[in-house]
């Protein structure tokens, strides 16, 4: 079973309240990985029991930075290759 949710709390935290230990993590490019190795040592050390396994998106995804693709929006261009119908009526929504 897969939940997605969102929390306002160390992930740690939120972990320990659906016995969850196992985190999955996308990573876009090499840069990501130092961070993402950082933050997973962290939550290691906050608790043991729960391992973190990185998932590399497609190189076709790789490129796709928020900012940039927000970027994009605000001046009115193209997104529709980077994100969804539902995220690019979000931005119009937020931008007007």
């Amino acid at each position: 079973k897969v939940k997605i949710i969102s929390f306002n709390d160390l992930t740690t935290s939120l972990c320990k309240k659906y016995k969850a230990n196992l985190i999955l993590r996308g990573l876009r490019a090499v840069s990501d990985f130092e961070y993402e190795f950082q933050l997973a040592g962290m939550n290691k050390k906050l608790n043991q029991n729960i391992e973190t396994i990185f998932l590399m998106s497609e190189v076709e995804n790789q490129i796709i930075s928020s900012k940039f693709v927000k970027e994009i929006a605000q001046f009115g261009g193209d997104i529709s290759k980077f994100t969804t119908r539902s995220t690019i009526k979000v931005l119009k929504d937020k931008l007007i």
